[in-house]
């Protein structure tokens, strides 16, 4: 007698009792039967289900993303606003009086150019703001530069001279580290200098540096193409020759430049200059070794002057402030040009050690 009834226990795949339980509450159907239409729709059901979640899983992925897209673009903005805020209201430097006796303190900090840190509009400003205040004891220019343009050395250098004229407050410079070429030449305008016994002072010279790469382009097979009018114009392009009259004349440069900057120091320093050979050569020398050849007047630092001259140390910074968006893009700009192995600095010839 045959039985048409099928048993999952006996029949087909074996199958566990949860298993069989969970099929026959489904209606899913054994096998060789066809699918009912339950079945199909609970499937389908099941599918949408799946392709539902999955969209509102993707939405929700993309909508954490663009929240945090909004929120760090919002970051950016107010940052950009603070920094604003900033340079319009707070990075004017302070030029408000002080009723405590101090010093004034302007600071020359990294090379001299137009467009670092150290460029002559800054540092002038703070000078003027220092001398106008009555209760700064003296004007300090605190140095710490290893040089730079020569412009910008010498329109500092003709405002303390300017100002020494208008009035008999001391105008003094007090070298830190470093304290050379056209940092030299800005310094030694003051009435007196000062430096550590270990600061690096001097180095009264000119330089112009460069490279000739006319024969590393020959090798590698490029071509050269540079139009002037004038026969002089590319002289200083690194990838073409320089003929002997115009190294006689670069030269000749070098030497006005370089006089300029001795007249100025001897100006400035007078009888207490020694009388040694290679105090214009160019060469450097300790604190303690500069104070020998009249080059500085004593040996302390901004903390021992102002004890000296005020009995505290009492100072107060005219250094106008930085706009942060310029001093920003300065960074970049020195960076990209020390990786790149260029002289990001406006002019060829610098009063500044190599």
């Amino acid at each position: 007698m045959s039985d048409d009834r099928r048993d999952d226990w006996t029949q087909g795949p074996e199958l566990s009792r949860s298993e069989a339980e969970r099929r026959k509450a489904a209606g899913a159907p054994r096998d060789g039967e066809p699918a009912s239409a339950d079945t199909v729709r609970l499937a389908e059901v099941q599918m949408m289900d799946r392709w539902v979640g999955g969209v509102l899983a993707e939405q929700r992925r993309s909508r954490r993303w663009k929240i945090f897209f909004r929120l760090l673009f919002a970051l950016i903005v107010i940052a950009g606003l603070c920094l604003s805020a900033y340079a319009m209201f707070l990075a004017q430097g302070d030029g408000g009086s002080s009723s405590r006796r101090h010093l004034g303190v302007v600071e020359v900090s990294g090379p001299i150019d137009a467009n670092g840190q150290a460029d002559a509009e800054r540092i002038i400003k703070g000078l003027q703001r220092a001398w106008r205040d009555p209760n700064a004891d003296a004007v300090v220019l605190h140095v710490n530069s290893p040089g730079g343009s020569p412009v910008q050395s010498q329109r500092v250098y003709d405002e303390i001279r300017y100002l020494q004229a208008q009035g008999d407050k001391p105008i003094l410079a007090v070298i830190e580290d470093i304290g050379a070429s056209g940092a030299y030449y800005m310094a030694s305008a003051a009435d007196r200098i000062y430096a550590s016994p270990a600061s690096l002072v001097g180095s009264i010279g000119v330089i112009s540096s460069g490279f000739g790469l006319e024969r590393a382009i020959d090798k590698i097979g490029v071509e050269r193409r540079v139009f002037t009018a004038g026969e002089n114009k590319a002289f200083m392009d690194p990838f073409s020759q320089i003929s002997p009259g115009q190294r006689e004349f670069w030269q000749s440069v070098l030497d006005t430049t370089h006089r300029q900057f001795i007249e100025a120091v001897k100006a400035g320093r007078g009888d207490r200059l020694s009388d040694d050979p290679e105090l214009f050569s160019g060469l450097v020398w300790t604190g303690e070794q500069a104070k020998s050849l009249g080059l500085v007047d004593d040996l302390a630092n901004l903390e021992q002057l102002s004890r000296a001259r005020l009995g505290e140390v009492s100072l107060k910074d005219y250094t106008p402030s930085l706009d942060p968006w310029s001093l920003v893009s300065n960074k970049l700009t020195s960076a990209a040009a020390h990786w790149l192995g260029l002289d990001s600095a406006a002019s060829p010839v610098r009063y500044q050690l190599p």
